[in-house]
């Protein structure tokens, strides 16, 4: 049975064009259109158990749309995915819209050219798929390892802050789909004096980093940041890997820790990809690397922290099903049998203090 979709915008265009898109694909049909909040609202009460996603445009210039989003969820309970061009005043909306528990957003086309692409159609489609759970593949373990040596950190994780504090350690976050609104939940209880750097790839395009750090920052006890080339990693700092750009963490000859980013393919159709991240890592001085994967469609990570549990000492931590919004990459790392906590959305920040510790000398 194919999916209903809701159309919320207040441009014709936009909702002529986009209604076509969706009709065209035999797994959805769209239910209704709204032009504004009311007959939005007057919609979804009227077909209540029967709308599957509404697809909220994020700026309507008449209308608040933060606040019909809050509406719909509070009330309807109903899957929400937001559509944001690339101004930076929508950028931060639709941060604030994830946040809120908008299940994702699509990028608005920039010309009428891109706008009946094939480009912006499967984005679009994919989406809504993802949104509504239809004909979804199982991902796919990228890289099969029979044979393959872990190394092992320490059993005791009780530690006191002293013992953490003669340790070099690095967490490294990987999510995509949901993965704003879990970061939302995990970056602001970490402490000011966390015993390690974080460095985070959340798939986004390029802009939307900025905005989602920005609003971490904000909100977090300690400094966040969109990484730069050329950031050295500190203690109780985060970086999220810029948009558009693969990231490598590496040594200088100065016992330095260094971000690199480059312009390299995607990998997978990813940019950035996580696998990249945990791979450059292999070749890093930290003594134990803190692998947390969160939700996310497909297996990005699981090959990447493969690679590196055969030179590091890792401890892997992995969003549970329950709290996931997609749960696809930390299903496969967890079938990896790398996992050594399974933990709710709730309880992920905590398991990052407990196995890195806090300093005393700040």
């Amino acid at each position: 049975m194919a999916k209903n979709i809701l159309i919320i915008d207040d441009s014709a265009t936009m909702r002529r064009a986009i209604s076509d898109i969706i009709e065209a694909d035999d797994r959805f049909h769209v239910i209704g259109v709204a032009a504004n909040i009311n007959n939005g609202l007057i919609m979804l009460k009227g077909n209540i158990g029967t709308v599957d996603a509404v697809l909220l445009d994020i700026n309507m210039p008449k209308f608040d749309s933060l606040e019909l989003l809050k509406e719909i969820k509070k009330q309807y309970k109903t899957v929400v995915v937001v559509m944001s061009s690339v101004s930076n005043i929508e950028k931060m909306k639709t941060i604030y819209a994830l946040e809120l528990g908008a299940f994702d957003f699509v990028t608005k086309p920039e010309t009428p050219d891109e706008l009946g692409s094939e480009e912006f159609n499967g984005r679009l489609l994919a989406c809504l798929a993802m949104a509504t759970n239809v004909n979804l593949p199982e991902p796919q373990q990228r890289q099969s390892e029979d044979n393959w040596t872990r190394n092992r950190p320490s059993e005791n994780k009780n530690m006191s802050s002293e013992l953490f504090g003669s340790k070099s350690k690095l967490v490294a976050i990987a999510c995509s789909t949901g993965g704003p609104k879990a970061l939302h939940s995990i970056i602001p209880k970490l402490p000011q004096n966390l015993n390690a750097g974080v460095v985070i790839v959340q798939h986004m395009p390029e802009g939307f980093t900025k905005s989602l750090a920005e609003r971490l920052d904000g909100l977090s006890n300690i400094p966040v940041k969109e990484a730069e080339d050329g950031d050295v990693i500190k203690k109780g700092s985060a970086y999220i890997a810029k948009g558009g750009m693969q990231l490598r963490v590496v040594k200088d000859g100065k016992g330095n820790h260094l971000i690199r980013l480059s312009k390299e393919p995607p990998r997978h159709g990813l940019i950035p990809c996580a696998d990249i991240m945990y791979e450059s890592l292999a070749n890093t001085d930290y003594d134990e690397i803190i692998c947390v994967v969160l939700t996310g469609m497909g297996s990005d990570g699981s090959a990447g922290i493969l690679q590196l549990g055969k030179k590091k000492n890792i401890y892997v931590i992995a969003q549970d099903s329950k709290t996931s919004v997609v749960y696809g990459m930390p299903k496969m790392i967890k079938q990896t049998g790398l996992v050594d906590e399974e933990v709710s959305l709730e309880g992920i920040a905590d398991a990052i203090i407990r196995n890195v510790g806090v300093s005393t000398w700040m």
